[in-house]
């Protein structure tokens, strides 16, 4: 397990310096003028030249590159041209914002899913398997921001009864205060999360309720709700353990579009206005943050599939 680990960590850190290059490209092949952007258009060559100078964007993109790997390596996200605040202070002021968000609905996502999930192996190609079937691709299909608008026109324009989008706070225990703010936003992402963890883990448990060992079980007399939670549950999880891991970058891609359009204070609305102003140095710090917890992510779930699974013998070549 100790040489998995190893092992595991040096791809991950492959892994992270291949995204900071690849986002560090992308992002400065974006078209226009970082200086005008922030100076605005009527902003005189002296005033754009000065502002390059001050961020180094005068020099060739492999030197500011090596520039910013130096400043990662000594913990400096840079300061962003918009805001004129480090980037590690921005980000952590609301990481903590996203970390509720995201595990509140991630949470929420896994107790309707594994249930749901389990209930359609069971009752399989029944009519209660079609009606959660037919539920489930309607929301893997729908998009994030739809959905969204969708909330807002019921349940804050129609009905009257939640907020239609988050007020300012500066702390989660400000943003916890008014609950009824966060439902909107975390409805939304549950439910699109929902639709693909409960078809993973349908397929998982038909797949399991078919193992010889399930027969034996029954053969021997084992009431059913036993070798449902007993067994079938058990190994069910397995694969979903693993999809939670891969899936963080989906679910943080819809937390952006969310929290944009419910105005919630985190790092998805941080991270796109710094798009729409070209504010590079919080793109690179957040695509940062999310490459690094994702690997830190995929390495958990690789550890849990080994604890619910003894057969997993990460240590053998």
């Amino acid at each position: 397990m100790t040489a998995y680990l190893v092992r595991r960590i040096g791809q991950a850190v492959a892994v992270v310096i291949g995204v900071m290059i690849l986002t560090f490209i992308l992002i400065h092949m974006e078209p226009g003028s970082v200086a005008r952007s922030i100076l605005g258009v009527r902003a005189t060559p002296g005033r754009i030249a000065i502002f390059n100078s001050t961020y180094g964007l005068n020099e060739p993109l492999y030197a500011q590159f090596v520039t910013y790997v130096k400043q990662v390596f000594h913990g400096n996200l840079g300061i962003s041209y918009q805001l004129q605040q480090p980037v590690t202070s921005l980000i952590g002021q609301r990481l903590p914002r996203d970390a509720v968000l995201l595990g509140i609905s991630t949470a929420l996502a896994l107790i309707i899913a594994i249930p749901m999930g389990m209930y359609q192996a069971v009752r399989r190609n029944r009519l209660g398997d079609h009606v959660f079937t037919s539920v489930s691709f309607t929301l893997y299909s729908m998009p994030d921001f739809f959905f969204a608008l969708l909330l807002i026109a019921v349940f804050a324009v129609q009905l009257k009864i939640l907020p239609p989008t988050v007020p300012p706070a500066d702390s989660v225990g400000a943003l916890l205060a008014d609950p009824r703010a966060l439902v909107l936003p975390v409805v939304t992402l549950s439910l699109v999360t929902v639709a693909s963890f409960s078809r993973y883990m349908r397929s998982s448990a038909i797949d399991v309720l078919t193992q010889d060992f399930i027969r034996t079980a029954r053969a021997k007399g084992m009431p059913e709700r036993k070798i449902l939670f007993r067994h079938v549950l058990r190994n069910s999880l397995l694969p979903v353990i693993t999809l939670l891991g891969l899936s963080l970058p989906g679910i943080v891609a819809g937390a952006v579009i969310a929290e944009d359009v419910f105005n919630y204070p985190g790092m998805g609305l941080l991270f796109y206005q710094a798009a729409t102003s070209h504010d590079f140095p919080i793109l690179l710090g957040s695509t940062l943050v999310v490459g690094v917890a994702t690997v830190i992510g995929n390495l958990l779930a690789d550890i849990g599939y080994a604890v619910l699974d003894p057969r997993v013998r990460y240590g053998r070549p």
